[in-house]
């Protein structure tokens, strides 16, 4: 988005994992001043944050590493378009309120989050009964408990609408992407669990809706691309052109292709006993507190474990549930997230290791 604008954008800087040839080659590209590896961990974020005299900053790291970085980016009146479940789960309510005391603006970047962004806009809050989230199912919604208790990695990763990265594949997989969202979309948008809905929508083209009070609703459409969020976040409050990716066929438009005769939406309601870590999002945002950053943390932690084949699919849940399980719910402070964090983490590894003593005894 950034290089067909060139008018409009300057890289300020640039933050990368360990493909540091290709970090050399957009950073000579774009003619940035600030480059930034995984090796430098998270002060490298920090720097790429706030040294770079940037007006915004694109957050779109997995878990905990640039929690630092964007607060200290907020609380400098920089604008944060946040593509980070993690951050906004554990401490989304000490970032908004941040950003509201800097005058910093948070721009989801989450299809979903930026769909309900925009059916917002406008519109007063008092006039909203409830905004919905699309899943898209991932690629066990139509297997069945002991298929999906059993799944391998290669099946887990075989998204059927998005490309990701290995630890947001997994999420869909197991839905705890939609949980994180649910807790997202809480503090983003002021709402608590029971007016956050989710519905699975096999296409990925609504990307979310609002239900308003009067019985209308309003949905943003679009073709699964995410170059639209993350250019609508970059230019907002404008859209910035580009080109179209329909050629004037409604069809297109609307995320079908120029072959087909129909286009046809599905929606359906999600399936919480198969998918028991939706249920624990839920628990998570009513208990409150520091409970989301517990549940954000074990989950990393058994993904990741899953990943590396110490567990099956079907224990992440049970790992993040015993977790969840063992956490007291502290008040909200950074000090108290980073020890949640970090609590949670040992507590998930410990039950990790239970499950391999039992597994390796039978």
């Amino acid at each position: 988005m950034i290089a067909r604008h060139p008018d409009r954008f300057e890289v300020a800087a640039l933050a990368a994992g360990r493909n540091v040839a290709l970090l050399r080659e957009q950073s000579s590209r774009f003619g940035v001043d600030v480059a930034v590896s995984a090796d430098e961990g998270a002060g490298g974020l920090l720097r790429a944050a706030t040294e770079s005299d940037a007006d915004v900053v694109l957050a779109a790291t997995v878990g905990s590493v640039a929690f630092e970085a964007v607060f200290a980016a907020v609380e400098r009146g920089i604008d944060v378009a946040i593509a980070n479940k993690e951050i906004v789960v554990a401490a989304g309510e000490l970032l908004m309120d941040a950003a509201a005391a800097s005058g910093a603006t948070i721009l989801p970047v989450d299809s979903e989050h930026s769909a309900i962004f925009q059916c917002l806009a406008g519109e007063e809050r008092s006039s909203v009964t409830a905004v919905v989230l699309t899943a898209s199912g991932g690629p066990f919604w139509r297997r069945t408990a002991a298929e999906i208790e059993h799944a391998d990695l290669t099946s887990a990763l075989a998204h059927p609408t998005w490309q990701m990265g290995t630890k947001n594949t997994i999420d869909s997989a197991t839905m705890m992407n939609k949980g994180l969202e649910v807790i997202e979309a809480s503090r983003l948008f002021g709402l608590p669990g029971d007016r956050i809905e989710i519905v699975v929508h096999p296409q990925s083209i609504a990307h979310g809706f609002v239900i308003f009070r009067d019985g209308s609703v309003k949905s943003q459409l679009a073709a699964p691309d995410m170059r639209l969020p993350i250019g609508f976040a970059l230019s907002y409050p404008e859209r910035l052109p580009c080109d179209p990716l329909s050629d004037g066929d409604v069809l297109v438009a609307l995320g079908g292709e120029a072959s087909d005769g129909a286009l046809r939406y599905e929606f359906e309601r999600p399936d919480r006993e198969r998918f028991p870590c939706v249920a624990l999002a839920y628990a998570a945002l009513a208990r409150g507190g520091t409970l989301p950053a517990v549940l954000s943390a074990a989950n990393e932690v058994a993904v990741e474990a899953f990943v590396e084949g110490r567990v099956s699919f079907g224990k992440i849940a049970e790992i993040v549930q015993g977790a969840m399980e063992r956490a007291e719910a502290r008040e909200l402070t950074l000090a108290a997230i980073r020890a949640a964090d970090r609590e949670a983490r040992e507590a998930a590894g410990e039950i990790v290791q239970a499950i391999e003593r039992l597994d390796g005894n039978h």
